[in-house]
């Protein structure tokens, strides 16, 4: 018999889910009613997804078969597995998650910030830097070679010349 390999080719298991359905693009290009799976992470993307597609290709009569998992959904065993460990992998996002939103109020509550700059306006353009961009554009220089005179960019000209 011989094996299809739909895993290997994006542009039949798609990443994003919102594509078109991945075993309507599998029917297309499945020659036998098997395919060899080396993971099944790569399959989808969410728990969902997974069972999903699982119960798509069991409709279709594919065999599905993970090496690493020892898993083949043509046997209970197989489905229940392959339906249980999508859902241990969605379990530990949320848990992971939680923890990461506890370390951040802890983190708050001890006074720590991270990320960002001062609320307001940031100011980089020093006044040496203004005298200059003022004196080059009433020279009639091109806002290009102002800003690479004085290393700063182009927006940040023309806000300097507005004022």
């Amino acid at each position: 018999m011989r094996v299809g390999r739909c895993s290997e080719n994006p542009k039949i298991f798609p990443a994003a889910p919102n594509r078109s359905s991945r075993a309507q693009k599998c029917r297309v290009s499945i020659q036998s009613a098997r395919i060899r799976q080396i993971t099944l992470d790569r399959l989808g993307r969410t728990a969902k997804g997974l069972t999903a597609l699982f119960d798509e290709l069991t409709e279709l009569n594919v065999r599905l078969v993970s090496l690493r998992d020892g898993l083949d959904l043509s046997t209970a065993a197989g489905r229940l597995m392959a339906n249980v460990l999508p859902s241990v992998a969605a379990y530990e996002t949320d848990v992971r998650a939680e923890r990461i939103l506890a370390g951040q109020a802890a983190a708050r509550a001890k006074g720590k910030t991270w990320g960002g700059s001062e609320k307001g306006r940031r100011i980089k353009v020093n006044d040496e830097q203004i005298r200059l961009i003022h004196r080059m554009k009433a020279e009639g220089d091109k806002v290009a070679a102002i800003a690479r005179a004085t290393g700063l960019s182009r927006p940040t000209i023309y806000d300097r010349v507005e004022d």
